[in-house]
Order: structure tokens, then sequence, then C-alpha cells
């Protein structure tokens, strides 16, 4: 106890000793130390309920919770149903058709066989339209059918809805006709692999994405030249039935505005009428029309598979300067004239098989070989984007698939560099303020519909 003592008696002497020789440090830290303490307590005071002020109280509250039994009953009488869309298949039988939409069920598929109105869902064109509701087990309790209306004449404004359903008493048909709805839609994507994957992902339908490689053809080859990352963004306007898009042949979405940006660069153009003549077509914002003289390509969609360049020739096993193009594609995709014209060969013609020849003006002229089947006759006067055939492999072909050449006088060119290079037409004077009113009006939808999220469309 003594040696505790005498140990804090030396620590005080050596503080007192410290304080005799350091005086103004030391008050100096008091002083910091009192001025921490005092901004910390002004910092935080006042963000502290003061404890003596806070009145505890309890709540309690009681909760009616509904009988186990009872819910279970109402559980019991939910019916779970099942709807599902698809469309109609060539190969389709009454059977097939309710088995891939997950409706088993014998009955229906007797109605469907038997029903003189039910049995039109099978007939005629594929591509319809069909929406079932099925219970649980399976069961079809509803099915509604949309396809063009039955008048050629009322295709453009009118649908066919085909209803089916069924009560205690069995199954019930009507058939009617509907008014076609239009609706402005916005849509946007980016390419990772392909153009038409990134519009498959974004939701936009074929015919869309085949208006916008038209608009676009003359400024990007959409078979060689896009890049990963590039991005595209437009407007259009939808033919519903019933709020379901429709994309029947001669019925369907108008693309009304876009913009691609391929590597880096930013093409845009509009749909534009002529109200004076009554032409409408797509141009850009410059007021240039976007139809050239020529297409870039015979085929909507499609690959390139050998260029205008040289090539090791898969029958003849040596290298040899190739004069054209060739694009792979399944057997029987239309092939397109890319120019008007006149037919001057259609027929055999030794390695290239089937094959057209097309005369254009400006001593131009096409070669479209290797068809399967050939829809034109010599001497027929063909417009741009008819059609001339059908890929194939005939002649010297080791696989489906189309050459196509274009030559000027006699001799090969490269169609990618003619077709850049073919004229276009600006608009008149009298239509431009008109066609900058259209783009003025077109820019804001175009703004938003490149700020959705990529891949995604929305009802503007």
């Amino acid at each position: 106890m003594n040696k505790w003592l005498l140990d804090v008696k030396k620590v005080l002497v050596a503080t007192e000793a410290f304080c005799a020789r350091h005086p103004k440090a030391l008050t100096g830290t008091i002083l910091s130390l009192i001025g921490c303490f005092g901004v910390t307590a002004f910092g935080v005071a006042p963000l502290a309920p003061d404890a003596s002020l806070i009145t505890p109280r309890m709540v309690t509250e009681s909760v009616q919770t509904a009988n186990m039994d009872e819910q279970l009953s109402a559980l019991a009488e939910f019916e779970i149903g099942l709807s599902r869309a698809d469309l109609t298949r060539s190969s389709d039988t009454a059977d097939s058709l309710l088995k891939r939409v997950g409706a088993y069920d014998p009955a229906a598929a007797r109605f469907l066989r038997n029903d003189s109105i039910a049995k039109q869902i099978l007939t005629g064109r594929s591509g319809k339209m069909v929406m079932v509701t099925a219970n649980a087990e399976g069961e079809l309790q509803s099915m509604v059918v949309r396809y063009p209306a039955l008048k050629v004449e009322d295709q453009a404004s009118q649908f066919t809805r085909l209803s089916i359903s069924r009560d205690a008493e069995g199954f019930h048909s009507r058939i009617e006709q509907a008014p076609l709805q239009s609706e402005v839609r916005l849509g946007s994507g980016e390419v990772h692999t392909s153009f038409f994957a990134a519009t498959d992902e974004a939701r936009i339908p074929d015919t869309v994405a085949q208006q916008m490689t038209e608009m676009f053809s003359g400024d990007i080859d959409f078979h060689r030249e896009l890049r990963k990352g590039d991005r595209f963004s437009l407007v259009y306007e939808a033919r519903t039935a019933d709020g379901e898009p429709v994309t029947w042949d001669g019925v369907g979405s108008q693309v009304l505005a876009a913009e691609f940006v391929n590597n880096g660069r930013s093409y845009q153009a509009a749909w534009f009428l002529d109200r004076a003549t009554g032409k409408s077509g797509y141009y850009g914002f410059d007021g240039l029309s976007k139809h050239r003289a020529f297409l870039a390509s015979p085929l909507a969609f499609s690959r390139v598979t050998s260029g205008f360049a040289m090539r090791f020739h898969p029958i003849l096993q040596t290298w040899k300067r190739h004069l054209g193009v060739d694009y792979g594609a399944p057997k029987g995709t239309a092939v397109r004239d890319v120019g008007d014209g006149v037919v001057t060969f259609a027929g055999w013609q030794n390695g290239f098989g089937n094959v057209v020849h097309v005369q254009h003006s400006g001593g131009r002229s096409t070669v479209y070989a290797h068809l399967s089947r050939i829809d034109v006759k010599r001497g027929q006067k063909v417009n741009q984007g008819q059609q001339l055939g059908a890929v194939g492999m005939t002649g010297w072909a080791t696989g489906p698939h189309l050459h196509f050449e274009f030559r000027v006088n006699g001799h090969q060119k490269d169609p990618r560099v003619i077709a850049r290079s073919s004229e276009s037409v600006a608009l008149p004077s009298y239509a431009r303020t008109q066609f900058q009113q259209t783009v003025a009006a077109m820019k804001a939808p175009l703004a938003a519909a490149a700020s959705l999220e990529v891949g995604s469309t929305s009802a503007d």
C-alpha cells in the first residue's frame, strides 16, 4: 500500500513540474478539448430527444383472421384456367392445334372438325391468330380466332372474328366482321447478333423490321456492315384486331419515323405522303428520298455467303474471281427485282440453272440464278420489289442460295456500290414545308422511343 502511495506521489510531482514549464501549451490543450466537446454537443444535441419528455404508451390492436376452413372452401371454388395465344399452321389438325395451346379436349376437337363455322379455323390460309381459354383439366372453355376479312376489298379496314364458347349444353360458334384499329407504338433495340434477332427481342413485327431495312438499305448494308452495339429506335402505326397487332399480307404496320445508329453514325428517315400527287415514301430529314433506283439486295432476309471478290470455287476447285454476290437463304425464299425493268431471259442457262435476266435503264442489267422456280416471263415489265422467283440450288450449286449479278454495259460491277450510287429523288419545292411539319411532329415521339429501355416497345 505504501508503495502504491509513493507511485502516485511521483506522478503528481512530475505533472506539477510539466505545468510549471509549459503553461501555454496546457491552456491551449484544455481549451481545444472544451471546444471540441462544445461543437459536438451543438451538432448532435438538437437531433436527440429529451428522454425525460417521452411518455411510454402501450397500443393493443386485435387482428381478425378468417376461419381456415372458410379459406380452403373459397380456394376450392376458384377455378384455375389457362389462356394461351398462337398462330395456326398449314399442317394443323383439330387435335394438334388444341394440344399445342394446352387444351386436351376430344369433345372440342370433334366440334372443330364437324361444325361448319368452326371448320374455317383449319381451312384456308395459315397464320390465323388463336386465343384459347381452358380449365385446369385442359377442357376448352372458349376460343377466339382472328384473320383477314372474308371479302378482299374489306381486308384493309376489317377483320374476321370467329368465336367458340362452351356452356352446359355444349359448344356454340359464331362469326362476325369487326373493324381494325390503329395504334401508334414506339420501339427500340440494340444489335448483338443480327438485326432481326434484335427486332424479335424488342417484339417488333417482321413487317416493320423489313420496312426499316428498306428505309436504310441505301445507307447501310444490313448483310455486311452491321456492328455489335448498333442501335435503332422507331415510331410506327400498328393495325390491331382487338388490340393484337396483325401482320397479314397487305394489312400491317407502317413505320412513321426511324433512326438507326450504325458504327457511330446516325441515319434518320420519316414516311411522307404528298397530298398533291397521292404518292408516299420514306425521306431523310434532309428531304432526299430513301427510295433509290436499285435496292441493295434482292432478298429481304438473308446472309452473304460469297462477295464480289476472289474465291475458291467449290465445284471447279480453283481460285476464280467471283463476279457477283451469293446470298444464302432457305429454298423457296422470295427473290425480288431490285429495279424497274423488262425481263430479257427467263429459263434454264447452263451453270446458272433456272435464271432470270432483267434489263434496266442506262445500260444496266441484273441476273438472278439457281432459282427453284421462275415467276415471270420473257418480255414482261417488272417493278422494283416484284417477285421474280424463289431461292433454289439448280445448276452448279452446292446448296440453296441466290447468285446475283449487276452488269453495266455487259460488265459485272459490285451490286452494293451500284445500289448506293444510284439516283434518288428530292422532294419538290411545294412539298418541303409540309414535309418539315411532318418531321417536326415525329421528333418528339422518336426521341421518346430512343429513351426506352433497349429491346422494348410501348404504346404512344
